[in-house]
């Protein structure tokens, strides 16, 4: 039931305020030695995190030996990346006073690959496949992924029928050659998609999981004649096996081989031109580093880079806080994405599927098989549209107002409401104190999206600003419900963790809709998953296919194919950096009941003297399948069907984030700067809202809602009924009782 309607003299109003005080500049930093004013003469040894996002670019200079940290955000240019990544780190260095060549190691995670293969803007590429298997790509698993959906749209194949050519070939399950390879008939069937155009070449030979001798003879012969062509092999892209998840891995890195070898080339050409020196890494989807030469050959493991870094940095955060459990939730301003995280660890999958034609739908994108950091995507952020759909309902995103035209209220000529336009007339953002100051925004421009909408759906303008915020809230709530059901999780019993500039925003409001009863903050939100990428270890993902049943374990075949696998790990590691002493190595199998399609992924114990191999698979396995399905299946036999290896060096930059806040806990009563109206639900009209500085908190400050407390790159929103406080690390902590 909504209040009497009161205004004037700064009463409270269901009228949107014009919010004409601004936020006094931020004075020097306390308790978050975040340094955005202070320069750093003389300083070595740095580390420099960038991610592209869809919206912005995020970068984070740490100096781990004098416990500093500075911080940067660009707008992202969608049509050459590379620009905001090298204008954001001159004007990084440029304000603090920094050189290039002071940066000892640069980490980057990118939304590149992503991108182009949603936007079909990869190079030009051909498919080499044995013959009769041409179309393995448009035949797929021959299911619908929606069986009543009449006009269904079946997700399209990266490489067209005309570009995929077939060689006389074949090798068995196996591994035994049944007949040789045509290598006169490859010669032909490349020179014509070369002829054509193609850019790059995918080879995906039957069985070449087990047997990868044809495919790297035709590659031999094919660089050789075509030395300018990017080849990507199956058995060196996914060596595992199902023909159509392996080709089309394969034909996926092939894709954007070109774009990413192009792009990395320029980056680091005119970083090396302007002093820089140190060493490189690439963000993996798996929450690890690899090497730029491993990046540049195997592009599709940097797939989902950007999500990954923050589901890492969320986990570092719950170790540090001691939190057992928690729903990693970042929102930015292109997509959010929603991860579960126990005991500090995200959950690792190792297929993927992009592009999908329906969001939630599994079966409607491509599918990827690489390691991947679990999470789920929603196409909810500060950028996502609300319109009015064909039954008259408020819908908002997936499509979004990226960092170009952007939303309305950054005056870059958007005119479609968005959600960040929707809080910032809801009174939840300043219009003078985004990104400190440095970003003014447009609140008539605001003000002017959100009234076309409102008048096309009959309500007022700011009925329209929180039909948005809680419809997009609403959205995320439930694709986090879903995504914790399908693990067999209980979300009221974890704790929501926030990164990302609008999370903290939405957080509260999600939180209450799931029943969490506790949201973490993490300080510097809006920058979390550059800190991700300075967190990350450097990581190999490595797999081979070589199907056994239990009853049958070829142990000693099982131990060479580790052995193997581990030495070509210790190979790519060492590019990264990363000492062979300081690598750990962590087994897991594919098992299933003999019959079953899908497998689960099984961690593989020490094999004890005295003990049966299989026997410790078996139990390994009855464990698993057991808390995945609350049943086992007795007197069935068990296979394993894939054997990974996991490597991992030791971490990078950890003590230093959130560490570098701790500090003893005070007594003082926190003030707050200043305060603004704001519209809540619960009192349904804009009442005076008290605003604080968050780097003015030290630990033990504490408070009850409705607050508002901003930092550079972000601001969180405490409704009505919330208590927060800061603890000994500086981490913003809300509880409610409901």
């Amino acid at each position: 039931m909504r209040r009497t309607r009161r205004g004037g003299n700064g009463l409270p109003s269901r009228r949107p305020p014009d919010q004409e005080a601004r936020v006094p500049t931020r004075a020097p930093v306390r308790g978050i030695r975040s340094d955005n004013v202070t320069r750093a003469d003389d300083q070595t040894n740095l580390v420099v995190g960038v991610d592209i996002g869809g919206t912005f670019t995020d970068l984070v200079v740490v100096d781990e030996e004098r416990g500093r940290i500075f911080i940067g955000k660009e707008l992202t240019t969608s049509d050459d990346p590379a620009r905001a990544v090298l204008h954001g780190i001159s004007t990084l260095c440029a304000r603090h006073g920094l050189r290039l060549e002071d940066l000892a190691h640069a980490i980057h995670a990118t939304t590149l690959i992503t991108n182009a293969i949603i936007e079909r803007k990869g190079a030009r590429t051909g498919l080499l496949t044995t013959a009769g298997f041409r179309d393995v790509l448009e035949i797929g698993r021959e299911a619908k992924y929606d069986l009543y959906d009449l006009f269904l749209t079946i997700p399209a194949s990266l490489i067209p029928r005309k570009w995929r050519a077939e060689a006389p070939e074949r090798i068995d399950i196996d591994g035994r050659v049944v007949a040789p390879i045509d290598l006169e008939a490859v010669d032909a069937a490349v020179d014509r998609l070369v002829a054509d155009g193609c850019e790059a070449l995918a080879i995906s030979f039957l069985h070449a999981y087990r047997n990868a001798a044809h495919e790297q003879a035709a590659a031999e012969r094919i660089q050789t004649r075509h030395p300018s062509l990017y080849v990507s092999l199956s058995s060196d892209v996914a060596p595992e096996i199902r023909e159509y998840e392996r080709t089309n891995t394969t034909a996926a890195n092939a894709y954007v081989r070109p774009l990413i070898d192009q792009y990395l080339g320029r980056l680091l050409e005119v970083l090396g031109d302007d002093g820089f020196t140190g060493s490189f890494s690439m963000m993996l989807s798996n929450g690890g580093l690899t090497s730029v030469p491993d990046a540049r050959a195997r592009p599709i493991g940097l797939l989902e880079s950007g999500p990954a870094a923050g589901a890492l940095v969320a986990g570092h955060f719950a170790q540090l806080t001691a939190e057992p459990r928690v729903l990693a939730f970042d929102m930015g301003g292109t997509t959010a994405k929603a991860c579960l995280i126990e005991d500090g660890a995200p959950a690792t999958t190792y297929l993927f599927e992009a592009a999908r034609e329906q969001r939630f739908k599994r079966g409607s994108g491509l599918p990827i098989r690489t390691a991947s950091v679990e999470l789920i995507e929603i196409g909810a952020g500060g950028g996502s549209l609300a319109r009015v759909n064909d039954l008259g309902l408020l819908k908002v995103g997936p499509e979004s107002a990226g960092a170009m035209p952007g939303p309305a209220c950054y005056g870059r000529g958007g005119t479609t409401p968005t959600v960040t336009d929707a809080n910032l007339v809801l009174g939840y953002y300043d219009a003078g104190s985004f990104l400190g100051g440095e970003m003014a925004l447009d609140l008539p421009a605001a003000q002017e999206a959100l009234g076309d909408l409102a008048g096309k759906l009959g309500i007022e303008l700011v009925d329209a600003a929180w039909g948005i915020h809680n419809v997009v809230n609403e959205q995320m709530a439930s694709a986090a419900r879903i995504h914790a059901a399908e693990k067999g999780r209980d979300v009221r019993q974890y704790t929501l963790l926030t990164t990302g500039g609008a999370a903290p925003c939405h957080g509260p409001r999600i939180a209450q809709k799931l029943q969490m009863r506790q949201v973490v903050c993490p300080p510097n939100a809006g920058v979390a998953s550059s800190f991700g990428l300075l967190v990350a270890p450097p990581r190999v993902d490595l797999v081979r296919s070589s199907p056994m049943r239990l009853a049958e374990l070829d142990w000693p075949a099982v131990e060479q194919l580790y052995a193997e696998m581990a030495a070509q790990a210790l190979s790519i590691l060492a590019e990264a950096g990363a000492a062979p002493e300081d690598v750990r190595f962590e087994r897991t199998a594919d098992m299933r009941y003999v019959g079953q399609g899908f497998e689960i992924t099984v961690g593989v114990p020490a094999v004890v003297e005295g003990t049966a191999p299989a026997d410790i698979l078996s139990r390994a396995f009855s464990a698993a399948y057991q808390e995945s399905f609350a049943r086992i299946i007795p007197d069935t036999p068990i296979e394993a069907l894939t054997w990974r290896l996991q490597a991992l060096g030791s971490q990078t930059s950890t003590a230093i984030i959130g560490q570098q806040n701790r500090q003893e806990r005070s007594t003082q009563a926190p003030a707050p700067r200043g305060s603004r109206p704001a519209f809540f639900p619960e009192w349904g009209e804009y009442r005076p809202t008290p605003v604080f500085d968050r780097y003015h908190l030290g630990p033990g400050f504490a408070g009850s809602g409705p607050s508002i407390i901003e930092e550079r790159e972000s601001t969180t929103v405490i409704p009505p009924g919330f208590h927060w406080c800061i603890d000994e690390f500086s981490m913003l902590k809300l509880t409610w009782e409901h």
